[in-house]
């Protein structure tokens, strides 16, 4: 299997495509950052911030204005561990954090976009919108099948600038059009909604630095998380019960996404909840049914219901 994988969740998405041994592919931003040491610099929030003019700066600078988002300069786990706006200047003095840094509260849809880059051109992008929900929580996401052309433009000439002579997966996160961050990656956990082929097409990107992908049958898929309390106690559903599941209309795809055998605080998570599952379907109403019955094995009063 050529993608490195962490957590094992994911290996179902990779584990029948073939590639040369010597090919790797980091789906972990700890592997994206050791492996990409020319580009990595695109972990440092602040400086993404920055790259695009931004009114930005570490904890200990002063903003001119608020609110203001706080979060940390570089995080490595991801889901949005230690985010949180800050109101106003005494607050902003009081919650004095080191590595953290400020930055806009930013207004529109919050997009996780895939870049395919070759030289630094694009030359295949697809966009998925989140529905929030609360404490840096989504209701789900919608893995869209049209593009966004404004946002495209300004990916690609970000690129374009940024990251000369970088191929391989790029992941952004924007919010009304402005990045908030980059990934030397691809957001793993809808990737089977891309399309037959898509990993081999990976494969051919990071061995060849070439890209062949036929996209002409793509459609909207989505990807809706079931949340819990991060204090309570948790057990996989049994191997059937998740067969069971899988096999329902319209599912491409059920994760169960935490170790079992490490404690909670071990696990990165949103502010607002421990994510125990995460269903792919192809239609909203076909997630949120499967959803319900992955809902059905976990104890109901941990559960943080949509």
């Amino acid at each position: 299997m050529p993608i490195c994988v962490r957590d094992p969740w994911r290996v179902q998405y990779f584990e029948n495509t073939s590639c040369p041994p010597e090919t790797r592919i980091p789906v972990d931003d700890m592997d994206a950052w050791a492996w990409n040491k020319e580009h990595r610099w695109i972990y440092d929030r602040l400086a993404v911030a920055l790259s695009q003019k931004l009114p930005a700066g570490p904890h200990g600078a002063e903003p001119d204005a608020f609110p203001v988002f706080s979060k940390p300069i570089t995080n490595l786990k991801g889901m949005g561990i230690g985010s949180r706006i800050i109101q106003t200047r005494a607050e902003y003095e009081r919650t004095y954090e080191a590595g953290h840094f400020w930055m806009p509260v930013l207004t529109g849809p919050h997009l996780s976009t895939d870049v395919a880059v070759i030289d630094s051109k694009i030359v295949w992008a697809r966009h998925a919108i989140g529905e929030p929900w609360r404490d840096g929580m989504f209701r789900f996401w919608k893995i869209m099948s049209e593009q966004d052309p404004s946002l495209l433009d300004t990916l690609t000439t970000w690129c374009k600038c940024n990251l000369y002579g970088y191929s391989g997966m790029v992941n952004f996160e924007s919010i009304g059009g402005t990045i908030i961050e980059a990934h030397l990656r691809f957001a793993d956990q809808w990737c089977d909604l891309y399309g037959a082929g898509w990993t081999d097409a990976l494969v051919k990107l990071y061995g060849d630095k070439v890209w062949r992908f036929d996209d002409s049958a793509r459609r909207d898929g989505f990807s809706i998380p079931l949340f819990a309390d991060p204090a309570g106690t948790y057990k996989h559903p049994p191997a059937k019960k998740q067969a069971m599941i899988r096999a329902m209309p319209e599912i491409s795809s059920l994760q169960i996404t935490f170790h079992e055998k490490k404690s909670l605080d071990e696990q990165a998570r949103p502010p607002g909840g421990m994510r125990l599952a995460l269903i792919n379907s192809w239609t909203l109403r076909g997630g949120i049914d499967a959803i319900k019955q992955v809902a059905t094995c976990f104890p109901a009063e941990n559960l943080i219901i949509r």
